[in-house]
């Protein structure tokens, strides 16, 4: 396992505790990649170095911890410019990647088939091209490891021509599939979509397999869903399809939401969204926030919503006494705040439950049920919704 050293940055537009629960999720990534954490620096700026990203003076210190924890690779925990990492490299003489690249890095392990490889592939390429370098290259074919590592366990191409080509048959390939699914989509038009939409590592998997009886994979892992799964449903009489998608994450890289159209597509011409969420972590209102942003570039913010607040199983809060003055964190917020903050906020349209417990799941289903009646009724007043 490479031994990492992981940068941040606080600014006005990243302050010090959403710079600490950024870097914090930025070590579970690593880790995920198979990289693990010795050293976490965060420096407070006005805005990042546009050569170095961090300061100077402080690039100096982090070669001088270099050696100090034996570290193989540096993380930087937003994406890099070109010449930033070629600057950076040049200093430090050690392998650089920044957030994006570990994100890529990440999926590509998760890709399991033809189609989810080939988007990967293509995201892995448009943020390499610009990026390569004859240091970093030498050094990341001498070390390997992660930055390197390809879907399917192969090594990545480091050669620009070949690059090049690769990119071009890869967007051809994707656009045939693309063409297909659309396809497929257009023939099960008359039938009302519902899409799980959320952060990744919610438990949006766990809720497709018990609501439509798939066996998707469901795994405590960041991004253990890269297909896109459709099953047909029928809920109190009412028949629909729901479709289980790839998890979103802070500063998701733009190469993936590019790559990933056709997995995307799916929530774009959904009827229905189920925003799930983890009430279990206590920074659950970023990461919806998260999700959002992400759903607004993709113009899907306006659509029908259900929030699902999954894992109530894991809820825990800190209970302060009544005498104690000291100011309330999100930590010392008890389940039936939240209920009654987000019940208030929906219009009702949320849902407390525990899909691997199977608590409050038919309550869940009732209201899925009513919803998409409901849609089906607008759009297809016609068809009868009832199966």
């Amino acid at each position: 396992m490479e031994k990492a050293l992981l940068i941040g940055i606080i600014t006005q537009d990243q302050p010090e505790k959403a710079a600490n629960e950024s870097i914090e999720e930025l070590a579970f990534l690593a880790l995920t990649a198979g990289a693990k954490t010795k050293k976490k620096v965060l420096q407070r700026m006005l805005k990042q170095n546009s050569k170095t990203f961090i300061g100077k003076g402080k690039i100096i210190e982090v070669k001088k911890m270099l050696q100090q924890f034996s570290i193989d690779i540096v993380i930087f925990d937003e994406e890099l410019s070109p010449s930033q990492i070629k600057n950076i490299e040049r200093i430090l003489e050690c392998k650089i990647i920044d957030r994006t690249n570990l994100i890529l890095d990440i999926f590509a392990l998760r890709a399991s088939t033809a189609y989810s490889r080939t988007q990967v592939e293509l995201a892995q390429y448009q943020y390499l091209l610009p990026r390569l370098t004859n240091l970093w290259t030498h050094l990341s074919k001498q070390k390997g490891g992660i930055g390197m590592k390809g879907p399917g366990e192969k090594e990545i191409e480091t050669d620009r021509r070949v690059i090049r080509k690769k990119i071009s048959l890869l967007k051809k390939q994707l656009k045939k599939i693309d063409v297909q699914m659309e396809t497929q989509r257009q023939n099960r038009q008359t039938m009302i979509r519902a899409s799980l939409v959320g952060y990744t590592n919610v438990g949006k998997s766990t809720i497709m397999n018990s609501v439509s009886k798939a066996n998707v994979l469901a795994e405590n892992k960041l991004f253990a869903t890269l297909n896109t799964t459709v099953r047909k449903v029928v809920l109190n009489n009412v028949a629909f399809l729901l479709s289980d998608t790839v998890g979103f994450i802070r500063k998701l890289p733009t190469q993936l939401i590019e790559s990933f159209k056709s997995t995307l597509d799916e929530v774009r011409e959904s009827d229905l969204l189920i925003h799930v969420v983890d009430i279990s972590n206590v920074n659950f209102e970023k990461q919806i926030q998260s999700v959002n942003k992400t759903l607004e570039e993709i113009n899907c913010l306006d659509k029908e919503q259900i929030i699902v607040f999954n894992k109530i199983d894991l809820f825990q809060h800190i209970k302060k006494d009544e005498d104690d003055l000291t100011e309330w964190g999100l930590e010392n917020y008890d389940l039936n705040y939240w209920k009654k903050t987000w019940m208030s906020k929906t219009n009702k349209n949320a849902v407390f439950i525990s899909a691997k417990k199977k608590e409050s799941l038919s309550e869940f289903k009732q209201l899925l049920s009513k919803k998409v009646k409901k849609i089906q009724l607008k759009k297809y007043p016609y068809i009868s919704p009832t199966y």
